[in-house]
């Protein structure tokens, strides 16, 4: 019966042993000589982790906000980004991009400079002294950190490698299969770049994206259906293709 008591007393005796050995240990690093830059070091990295952790949860919260406009959830936020897009695409089409970057730079600062004047009348009239209408904006941080860079860099880099590998492989025709299907979507997209411009499918690009996962919602099973046959014809002919054509067939089979 006293043996549990005893293991027990045991271990906090080691518990407490292993909590002195921790104190004097910091104790010493922090008077040695190399200490202090270890500790600038240690805090660092805490700060990047603290500004990655950060980073990642903007772009989780980007991410929720873009999902929410592309699904029309608040009706009055996205139709104000929809009709913003929809505007200044339409002035693209009618006027240069030099013109339309300077006509909405000037009604930005148009906008800014009547408000800032209208409140330090505002103040002066009321005789308080509120500050700068904009000062919260101006005391926000936008910086970014050199690891923050460092990160978006690597993974920009990531992509750029993957992108040439995948294309050094669609030319060099290392699976004709794949290399098929890439010249006839190159050949597609002749016909589609001699029907629309650029200002054209990036206008379709943003409406498709405004309404088509809205109808995908609404219709998923009907949209899912007919999707599901296309995809079956397609691996039809592929399969077809795959056993007239000699050394069609991929390297896995």
């Amino acid at each position: 019966a006293r043996a549990p008591g005893a293991a027990s007393v045991c271990s906090r005796e080691a518990t407490r042993a292993h909590r002195r050995r921790s104190r004097a240990a910091t104790r010493s690093a922090s008077s040695a000589p190399g200490g202090e830059p270890r500790r600038a070091r240690q805090a660092r990295t805490m700060q990047a982790t603290a500004d990655s952790t950060k980073m990642d949860c903007v772009w989780s919260n980007w991410k929720s906000q873009a999902i929410d406009l592309l699904y029309w959830r608040d009706i009055k936020q996205t139709g104000i980004v929809f009709g913003s897009f929809l505007l200044l695409l339409f002035s693209l089409t009618q006027f240069s991009v030099v013109s339309v970057v300077a006509y909405l730079a000037l009604a930005a600062l148009s906008a800014t400079i009547s408000f800032r004047i209208y409140k330090s009348v505002l103040q002066a009239v009321q005789k308080t002294d509120e500050g700068h209408p904009f000062k919260a904006y101006l005391e926000l941080e936008i910086t970014l950190s050199q690891e923050q860079i460092q990160k978006y860099t690597d993974c920009l880099q990531l992509y750029v490698n993957s992108t040439l590998k995948e294309l050094r492989r669609l030319f060099l025709v290392q699976d004709l299969v794949d290399s098929l299907k890439f010249a006839v979507l190159m050949w597609l997209l002749t016909y589609v770049g001699a029907l629309f411009n650029g200002l054209t499918l990036l206008l379709m690009a943003v409406v498709s994206m405004f309404t088509l996962p809205v109808v995908y919602v609404k219709h998923q099973a009907q949209v899912d259906q007919y999707l599901g046959l296309v995809r079956t014809h397609i691996n039809t002919v592929v399969a077809k293709i795959q056993a007239k054509i000699p050394g069609a067939k991929r390297h896995a089979e």
